[in-house]
């Protein structure tokens, strides 16, 4: 069982802090920022996406428990046209396995369809094989694919 309890402003501070360093490996990892500006970029979509850091409309970040420990995170946005999005979602790494990212994606459906949200979307890296499986399972599909060769 686990509660989703929104971000106060030290936990946000946190996310931030390892998203950013996070989300700029990905990106260069899947070959679309060189290491030295992937800092900056991803500082800069952060800034982008949440001017208001957890406080910004139409964003929900979720810090999950399990019985009162702090296991994970999830970002929920709310877009036009009763459609939703997931951000970010991670489970810390000693709690992984254990279907917490199944129920957290699970309560954020129910939340979801309790404020009107008829579809929800999200992002997944290609090289993030354990992500694409747990969201294949939930009945996510693939919906836009884009590909790249290396010259």
């Amino acid at each position: 069982m686990i509660t989703l309890d929104l971000m106060n402003s030290t936990e946000f501070q946190d996310y931030l802090n390892s998203a950013i360093t996070s989300y700029a490996k990905s990106n260069v990892q899947s070959g679309n920022w060189n290491e030295q500006d992937s800092i900056s970029k991803a500082t800069e979509q952060y800034a982008h996406l949440l001017p208001d850091g957890e406080k910004t409309t139409d964003n929900k970040l979720f810090t999950i428990r399990s019985n009162g420990q702090e296991v994970g995170m999830i970002w929920f946005a709310v877009k036009p046209n009763n459609k939703g999005f997931i951000y970010d979602i991670k489970i810390r790494e000693d709690y992984r396995g254990q279907g917490f990212g199944k129920q957290a994606m699970e309560d954020i459906e129910k939340l979801g369809r309790e404020i009107g949200i008829k579809s929800i979307g999200l992002h997944v890296f290609a090289h993030n094989q354990i992500a694409r499986g747990l969201y294949e399972k939930l009945g996510y599909e693939e919906t836009s694919i884009v590909m790249a060769k290396e010259l």
